[in-house]
């Protein structure tokens, strides 16, 4: 999809022609402009990076992990040698604050993902097949959309077991409605288009339609619905922690930090402070980074 930029008049008075501009090309150039946004987008880079890279870092210079129990030592206020302090078994807090926004982020991630590809497929595959099909396969999500979705989760969590993989795939299972919508919505309007009725006159199979065509043309809500489905994954994953029902000790993520120094805050206020405030900063900048991406891509911004 590209635009063509006003002609201007040559010193001859003939026409001057202007490369045009994709979607995409304008879409970057508007979120290029968006300083909260790329302020946001630098804080989750440097978020990830530190997540990533600090653990292993902190392992091989000063000798902490986010396991080793030092009970002697206890817990202990922020330091030099602890600048997130210690907590109540005696491990070094900034390392376990780490590895839980490792374990967060990706959890977000791939909840994300998991939500994204199913409710991309089946709004696609609803909207395409119209009819009965349609009304039947969008009932089922009216119904599931009059559920609680916590309560949904936490089924799944409890029916499938405590790992890892089974927490997002859970939080993916359920949280794809909204984006079956939005596809549905989008396919609804360019089923009907001539490139669509072009692919049919030829004799294209439905699921090359569907997949090659259609999909391919609901990207940018599908991109905008993704980023900010990750911050509500993680606040998801939080929760399921702080319930007990998300990642087991004694890995860590940072609902599990935030439900230790919730049972503490009164007598060791850094185990909530330092925690809470790293998955405040990351969701508020999840957060601003999928709104300007949404205004970014948004048709109606272009200029």
């Amino acid at each position: 999809m590209t635009r063509m930029n006003a002609l201007p008049t040559t010193a001859s008075g003939g026409r001057e022609l202007v490369a045009g501009t994709s979607l995409w090309a304008d879409a970057w150039k508007r979120l290029r402009r968006n300083r909260l946004a790329v302020a946001s987008g630098i804080v989750i880079l440097g978020l990830a990076v530190a997540c990533v890279v600090g653990p292993w870092l902190i392992a091989a210079t000063w000798g902490y992990d986010e396991a080793t129990q030092d009970l002697a030592y206890g817990p202990r206020p922020p330091s030099w040698e602890h600048p997130f302090g210690t907590d109540f078994y005696g491990r070094d807090l900034l390392v376990r604050v780490l590895a839980g926004g490792r374990v967060s982020l990706s959890v977000g991630l791939l909840a994300a993902v998991v939500a994204a590809t199913i409710g991309t497929v089946y709004g696609a595959v609803a909207s395409y097949a119209g009819g009965l099909v349609d009304a039947v396969m969008m009932r089922a999500v009216d119904v599931l959309y009059a559920l609680p979705y916590m309560f949904l989760v936490i089924i799944l969590v409890t029916m499938l077991g405590k790992s890892l993989v089974l927490v997002f795939l859970a939080l993916g299972a359920v949280g794809w409605l909204l984006t079956a919508r939005i596809v549905r919505g989008q396919v609804m309007s360019l089923k009907e288009q001539d490139f669509v009725l072009a692919a049919r006159s030829l004799g294209t199979p439905g699921h090359e339609i569907v997949f090659r065509h259609l999909i391919p043309n609901t990207l940018w809500p599908v991109i905008v619905t993704f980023t900010l489905t990750v911050p509500a994954m993680i606040l998801q994953e939080a929760f399921l922690s702080f319930l007990g029902l998300g990642v087991q000790a004694p890995r860590a993520s940072l609902g599990a930090l935030i439900n230790d120094g919730a049972n503490q805050m009164l007598v060791f206020w850094w185990t909530l402070a330092f925690p809470g405030g790293v998955m405040a900063v990351m969701l508020l900048a999840l957060n601003f980074l999928g709104d300007g991406i949404r205004d970014a891509l948004d048709p109606r911004m272009r200029q």
